[in-house]
């Protein structure tokens, strides 16, 4: 057994949660409940960062006091929590004194050694980011590097933390540990970062200007700069300056997986470590920065009005439905567009149609020829053994997605099962089986798919752990076995047969979307909507004949948005010899694409090369692997070429045409 410690940021309170939230911290909660499964000793903290300007000011435009706006704003994030079915072990607060204690502690001791020290500074303060940035930083004369908003300029005597002394270690740190930052491209962005001098941080500001942070210990009219405050929760919320120092902190810290957002890469990957160097402590195992998730090529943000709202996902799809779709959804460390269309088809074909539609299909014949028992076991034919091995293979599969931190790439391995298990009905015929009176044959193939839909549903219990209790009771499981599954034995367990099955309602009913070219409920396009009269059908026809066949109008070209791409990673698609996944950057945005090129040209030879795609194509399934957009490619016989802009200078996302 091992130890698993798992963590995600802790978020600000200053306004309620959205979907990049509920992204990391449903990460967490399935990484933990993986690794529980694998029976390692796991621990799982989440919380709320509380303290700093942006929270005082929150609570002053509400009239209250800042802890009485975190006392209220925090049970948006426990109850979304509590809703999304989130098994963290703790859920730490800032403003809690277990916390307050450790950081006055660490400031004291910094202090003592001289590692924090008082100077004057003139700057540029961003109130958003709570950050000074020098002029060199800024970008067009004011306005701060990471959110664009135009920053103040401060003149105030603060307190330093000696961080730039420490820059040539964490250069050779991170190019020693591979793995310490993942994934690797991100390593390669701090080290980016680190190429210029880095500079002491500022961890005070005066009360006179912030008053709401933990009081510095050694100068009582400044308080802690909140970055400084709130990355300690690490290591506060286990023991760390405690009684439980040897204990739980000695057990967990250095098996630390830090789950973050792109955008608070700088504070994990630099401050954070050089804090933790000068404390004398060991580094966290993993740091994992993941993308963002975007409203078509832009970030999610509520001044763009774009934030998707979980409450109303979990309201419209359930809970377990979101999980599974934020999960497959995104590439882990890659941005991906979230749209609501995309989301209802990976809906339907994963959940409605592959894992549904089979539970049924096992479930209801059981009932009709078997009084509703789970059907006794024949001779395996090699069919029946195939569909076996499938289910067998996905388990290691799993195991190191997860070990990986790829769960997209893990719950694709279990669909695979389930696209198998079906085509095995579809092969095996059991209707016809019945039809014909093989009962033992028919007990068989029945016996066979429940044991793929065993397997199947103990891999997605971190998942959807409420709709898995479900699918496992249907199959005979108990209440409580239902909830549990042991990775080491599941290959080598089976169904008992004439245990109780239970005939429940569609498990993933269909999402019905309405189609706006149906007859009755044709949207008619704007430009119909201005004409005052139609043409004459005489002067119609006459202009219709005139136009070659086949040609369309300029209009109807620019409809089409082709665009440059660059390809960050390739693989092939499991099963195929054809199609290959890539993932791809188009401007700002990473998204996934699929193509039948795996003939033609290698993973290898892809990375790296600038293509041109359809770049405003609605999302679609190509065996079961979902893709946005499509490659150009001329094909002559049996050669393929793509249409690319190597050699040049171009970026990605640039228009073509």
């Amino acid at each position: 057994m091992s130890n698993f410690y798992v963590t995600t940021p802790i978020y600000y309170v200053n306004d309620k949660p959205h979907i990049g939230h509920s992204y990391t911290t449903i990460l967490g909660d399935i990484l933990a409940r993986y690794h529980r499964a694998m029976g390692d000793d796991t621990f799982f903290l989440t919380g709320t960062d509380e303290h700093g300007q942006k929270v005082q000011k929150a609570a002053e435009a509400r009239s209250l006091t800042p802890l009485e706006h975190c006392d209220d704003t925090v049970k948006r994030f426990q109850e979304l929590w509590e809703r999304l079915g989130i098994s963290n072990d703790d859920f730490v607060r800032t403003t809690q004194e277990r916390h307050k204690k450790v950081v006055r502690a660490i400031l004291q001791d910094l202090f003592e050694r001289d590692l924090i020290y008082k100077k004057e500074y003139k700057g540029h303060y961003c109130v958003p980011c709570e950050r000074f940035f020098t002029d060199k930083d800024l970008v067009e004369g004011n306005l701060c590097p990471d959110c664009g908003r135009p920053t103040n300029e401060l003149c105030e005597s603060n307190y330093f933390f000696r961080m730039g002394q420490y820059r040539d270690w964490l250069v050779d740190y991170i190019q020693t540990h591979p793995g310490f930052i993942l994934p690797d491209f991100r390593a390669n962005e701090t080290l980016g970062f680190l190429k210029k001098d880095l500079e002491d941080l500022c961890i005070s500001r005066p009360k006179s200007r912030l008053s709401w942070g933990i009081e510095l210990p050694f100068d009582t009219d400044y308080v802690c700069y909140v970055w400084f405050d709130a990355l300690i929760n690490y290591i506060s919320t286990i023991g760390y300056c405690g009684e439980e120092e040897n204990t739980k902190f000695a057990k967990y810290w250095e098996e630390c997986l830090h789950l973050i957002g792109k955008d608070i890469l700088t504070t994990h990957t630099v401050y954070w470590p050089t804090m933790l160097h000068a404390m004398n402590l060991p580094m966290p195992k993993h740091i994992f920065a993941h993308g963002w998730w975007l409203t078509g090529n832009a970030k999610m943000s509520k001044s763009a009005g774009n934030v998707v709202n979980p409450m109303d996902m979990i309201g419209k799809f359930g809970v377990d439905s979101f999980r599974y779709c934020l999960t497959a959804g995104m590439v882990p460390g890659q941005d991906a567009s979230f749209t609501e269309e995309s989301f209802i088809l990976r809906y339907n074909t994963d959940l409605a149609n592959d894992l549904g539609n089979m539970l049924s299909r096992v479930v209801k014949m059981s009932f009709k020829y078997f009084n509703g028992l789970v059907p006794p076991c024949d001779t395996l034919e090699d069919i029946d053994k195939e569909l076996l091995a499938e289910a067998e293979k996905a388990i290691p599969a799993v195991m190191d997605a997860v070990r990986n931190i790829r769960l997209d790439k893990g719950l694709d391995a279990v669909m695979n099962v389930m696209r198998a298990a079906n085509r095995y009905m579809e092969k095996t015929a059991p209707w016809t089986l019945a039809k014909n009176g093989e009962t033992k044959r028919l007990a068989t193939v029945l016996y066979t798919a429940a044991e793929s839909l065993r397997i199947s549903s103990a891999l997605l219990l971190p998942v959807m752990p409420g709709k898995m209790k479900e699918l496992r009771m249907a199959l005979g499981f108990s209440a409580e076995e239902a909830v549990k599954a042991d990775y080491e034995t599941l290959a080598s367990t089976r169904l008992v047969s004439g245990s109780a099955m239970v005939d429940i309602a569609p498990l993933f009913p269909r999402i019905m979307v309405e189609k706006e070219d149906s007859a009755c409920n044709k949207k008619q396009p704007k430009a119909a909507k201005q004409e005052k009269a139609p043409a004459p059908a005489v002067e119609k026809k006459a202009k219709e004949e005139e136009m070659p066949v086949g040609l369309i109008s300029v209009d109807d070209f620019f409809k089409t948005e082709l665009k440059t791409a660059e390809v960050l990673e390739a693989e092939k698609v499991e099963n195929s010899d054809k199609l290959l996944r890539m993932q791809i950057k188009v401007g700002e945005e990473v998204r996934q694409i699929v193509s039948g090129i795996a003939q033609y040209y290698t993973p290898q030879e892809m990375v790296g090369k600038t293509i041109v795609i359809v770049a405003n194509l609605k999302p679609a399934k190509i065996r079961g692997v979902v893709s946005n957009g499509m490659l150009l490619a001329a094909k002559d016989g049996d050669t393929l070429k793509l249409v690319t802009i190597d050699g040049g200078s171009f970026k990605s996302g640039i228009p073509v045409g």
